[in-house]
């Protein structure tokens, strides 16, 4: 009988390993051979894949494949009208998605849906030329539940020339090039990664993964398949281990606006890095300087008095980097009120709701959503601009939310 048990075990035991196998062994990732791809992480932290695999950050760029794009294909409210004479439609013919424009009802054009840029607030698309990547003129906005304008294009005619440069991929993506990598990360050449004006396909690595935030992980997978009794992280970076601002760095990276004089290509950031070796900020951070809602979530916290004032304050106190922001805006206020115990509010502010209802509501007044100056779109057959409206990340008292 104990024979038969230990056989047994045995037998278990031995499925097991050969189950939990290295992964990175037989993948080969276009940023060199110390990396070893997201599904390798999936075997030891489960539960942070799941979430990250769903998260906006993850899907920051997609495969425009049927499931990753947003929009109508199929009803009234696939078609852009430019003029009596122009419109664009949105058509699936088979699996494949195109923006077809259509002269005095014939057409005579039409542009591929090839990669999806966004999922949460809006999705915008590129088509491949040449070996480069231009937007699609007509992008999706959740907000309105329609297609309008993307950002910065004409509502009086269709174009299709606009180049989404490598610096674009760089926060929305974790890897571009326009050569092949067959060496370590490290031995990688600057100039195949920003400045040579070609893209190859088959280096592109889709959204934010997870060995964009925590570095190469190769040696980490290996080390910890060949010793999976020690639980503390062998060669990789972990952010419990990173000073204030070294998180706040790696968040910061795409961030914080992209105005700054570049020094590096993003690419190459690793987290741990210095951003100031990457970005030279143009502007101060001050109480004066205006950024905006669109991407400057940091500069914004930055200016914020809770940021200033603390020691300890940075992006991943409020949010969960493997997930998308919570909706739960008293989740919020658990936060706030974690400093700001007992504070009472003035006669003026308790007309608009009671204290309890305030209590969980700190982000909508103090953190409100504002219009921002750098996209705005329009509508099919309108020439009015709608605006593209985000959460403020400055922290503040804003006495026109109290009227």
């Amino acid at each position: 009988m104990k024979k038969a048990v230990f056989l047994l075990t045995t037998i278990l035991t031995a499925i097991f390993f050969v189950s939990c196998t290295n992964k990175s062994e037989e993948y080969i990732d276009p940023r060199g051979t110390d990396y070893a791809g997201s599904e390798s992480c999936v075997q030891c932290h489960k539960v942070q894949s799941e979430m990250a695999f769903h998260s906006s950050h993850f899907k920051a760029t997609a495969p425009a494949v049927l499931g990753n794009v947003s929009g109508d294909f199929d009803s009234k409210n696939h078609t852009f009208i430019y003029d009596k004479d122009t419109k664009l439609v949105m058509e699936k013919h088979g699996d494949s998605l195109y923006q077809v424009v259509y002269k005095n009802g014939k057409e005579v054009s039409k542009y591929k849906f090839e990669i999806v840029f966004g999922t949460k607030h809006a999705q915008t698309s590129v088509y491949w030329k040449n070996n480069n990547t231009y937007e699609l003129p007509v992008s999706f906005y959740h907000s309105i539940n329609n297609w309008a304008t993307s950002p910065g294009f004409p509502a009086d005619k269709p174009y299709f020339d606009r180049m989404v440069v490598k610096d674009c991929y760089a926060c929305h993506s974790s890897n571009i090039s326009s050569r092949m990598v067959n060496q370590s990360s490290a031995e990688k050449n600057f100039m195949s990664m920003d400045v040579e004006d070609i893209i190859r396909k088959e280096t592109i690595v889709y959204g934010i993964d997870c060995e964009r935030c925590h570095g190469p992980a190769k040696k980490h997978v290996e080390f910890h398949l060949k010793n999976p009794n020690i639980k503390v992280a062998n060669s990789i970076t972990s952010f419990k281990n990173l000073n204030r601002q070294q998180r706040l760095d790696a968040c910061a990276l795409c961030h914080a606006g992209n105005d700054g004089m570049k020094m590096k290509s993003r690419f190459d950031f690793k987290p741990g890095n210095n951003l100031s070796d990457f970005y030279r900020d143009t502007r101060s951070i001050t109480d004066t300087a205006k950024f905006d809602v669109h991407g400057n979530q940091f500069r914004l916290m930055a200016q914020s008095k809770c940021f200033i004032k603390s020691e300890k304050m940075d992006c991943i106190s409020c949010h969960n980097p493997h997930e998308n922001a919570s909706k739960n805006m008293a989740s919020y206020s658990k936060i706030c009120m974690s400093c700001h115990q007992g504070l009472k509010h003035d006669e003026t502010t308790l007309k608009i709701m009671p204290e309890k209802l305030l209590a969980s509501n700190c982000v909508e007044c103090h953190m409100p959503k504002k219009a921002s100056g750098a996209i705005k779109f329009q509508l099919s057959n309108s020439k009015q601009l709608s605006e593209y409206i985000l959460r403020t990340h400055k922290i503040g008292i804003y006495p026109a939310n109290a009227k």
